[in-house]
Order: structure tokens, then sequence, then C-alpha cells
């Protein structure tokens, strides 16, 4: 991977990005109406806005667990669409929404690729997060 990718330039390019993707679906949804567009919305904002505490937050704390709001952002635009080709309804809009989410997909797990290096190590961030909080435990080792 090139130092630009890892670079504060290219995260901050990334993270711009996400978050202006992630407010164009939550826009989107938020403009339809009916409560399960409206929760929609609100749940993109409150993803968006955890994104960005995760990228600006000098706190030990939230930078151990930043991998949470990718994982989850990545998640819950993969839920939408597929909560959205299993039930609709179908038109020009619905489509526009679902090609954003994708892209969101693609900027996210390009995130998750520049800051832990491959899947593995946004696995091995995350168990090393978690583990740190419990007491008595510890992270297991190969053997």
């Amino acid at each position: 991977m090139s130092s630009f990718a890892r670079s504060r330039t290219a995260g901050i390019m990334l993270t711009a990005a996400i978050v202006g993707l992630t407010a164009a679906t939550a826009y989107i949804h938020l403009t339809l109406g009916g409560l399960l567009f409206t929760l929609n919305g609100l749940g993109y904002i409150g993803l968006a806005g955890l994104v960005i505490i995760g990228a600006v937050a000098p706190v030990e704390m939230v930078q151990r667990f930043s991998w949470f709001p990718r994982v989850a952002l990545m998640g819950y635009a993969a839920m939408t669409i597929a909560g959205y080709l299993v039930m609709g309804p179908y038109f020009t809009l619905g489509w526009i929404a679902k090609g954003i989410e994708v892209a969101l997909i693609v900027l996210l797990a390009a995130d998750v690729m520049r800051v832990y290096g491959s899947p593995m190590g946004l696995i091995n961030a995350a168990v090393d997060s978690v583990a740190s909080l419990m007491p008595g435990r510890s992270r297991p080792t190969a053997a």
C-alpha cells in the first residue's frame, strides 16, 4: 500500500466521502416520509456522527473502538439494501439510494484496508479492544 493511502490526507478525504455519501442516503430516506424511512435516515445520521467522532476524537478509548462505526455502517447499508430488495417499493430514487449505499460499502472497505491493512487486522483490532475491557481475561494466543 502506498504511503499516500496511509496518509492523514487520504484518511480525511475518505472520511469526508463516507460522511457525504451517508448524508446523501440519509437525506433521501428522510424525505420519503413514513416511519420506516424516517428511522432509516436517522440511523444513517447517527452512524455518520459516530464515523466523524471516531475520525477526529483524540481520546484513546474512542480510537480503540474506531473500528465499530465502520463495521456498523457497512452492516447497516447492507441490511438497507437487502430490505429494499425484499420489500421494495422499486422506483428510480430507490435504486439511486442503493447505488449510494453500495459505493458507501466500497469506501468503508477501502478505509478498513487503509487503517487495518486487512480484514484480519480489523478482526484483531476488534478482539483486542473488547478483550482489554474484560477483567481477568486476555486475548487467546496461537499454540
